[in-house]
């Protein structure tokens, strides 16, 4: 019932891989230093996601056992996204097929897959590390395309790669909107009387007995 369940995401998500593969989406979507960078990439990245989570649970602990740890994975999921948003990881998977296909591979298998497979396992530390260091980058790199005085990428122009770098900071500040309201949400910001623990109810919860009365408290009762 699982296996035949799970049939349609399996169909969907290779349907949409092959579509993202085909001349004329890599035309369309390359064409654009921005939809290169901030719609090809992430999709492709989401295909190594989707694919973990169709994955059973037994093989996605056996890949994390083997990868290591949760952190390992996020280690190498951070340099494989760090290294195709530099310029001249653009420049060669627009004028190399060798390359056009790593970026192809390598994005599901070394980026979407490792924070698939770790992102339950980091926390709320881990978790915050990761959105972090997704919107800093963004920043950095949308400043410097901004700022750039030439072409940072031989096959794009600098009306093009300033229009990429807008749209990075666009996106880092919706990132950082979503990602502190979603700190936010689901949250009791004050206490209710229900959740401040009761002396009663932390001696049921350790197994302690009712305190015993001394005779120097029934001798000299309190006022």
């Amino acid at each position: 019932m699982a296996m035949s369940a799970s049939l349609p995401r399996c169909a969907g998500t290779a349907t949409l891989y092959l579509l993202l593969a085909t001349p004329v989406a890599r035309s369309w979507l390359e064409a654009s230093m921005t939809r290169h960078m901030l719609l090809q990439i992430p999709l492709l990245a989401a295909m190594g996601v989707a694919v973990c989570h169709l994955l059973p649970q037994r093989v996605r602990d056996s890949l994390l056992t083997a990868a290591g740890c949760a952190v390992a994975c996020l280690l190498v999921a951070f340099f494989a996204s760090s290294y195709w948003m530099l310029p001249r990881a653009l420049d060669g998977a627009l004028t190399n097929p060798l390359h056009e296909a790593a970026k192809f591979a390598s994005l599901p298998l070394l980026v979407g897959l490792p924070l698939g497979l770790a992102w339950k396992r980091l926390g709320v530390i881990g978790r915050g590390f990761v959105w972090t260091n997704a919107i800093s980058m963004l920043l950095v790199l949308g400043w410097l395309y901004i700022n750039a005085p030439v072409r940072v990428c031989n096959n794009y122009l600098v009306d093009q790669q300033e229009d990429a770098g807008w749209a990075m900071v666009r996106l880092a500040a919706l990132l950082f909107a979503c990602w502190l309201g979603s700190l936010f949400v689901g949250g009791k910001a004050v206490p209710t009387e229900a959740d401040v623990p009761t002396a009663a109810g932390i001696r049921s919860r350790c197994n302690l007995a009712e305190p015993r009365s001394s005779p120097w408290t029934t001798l000299h009762p309190q006022d």
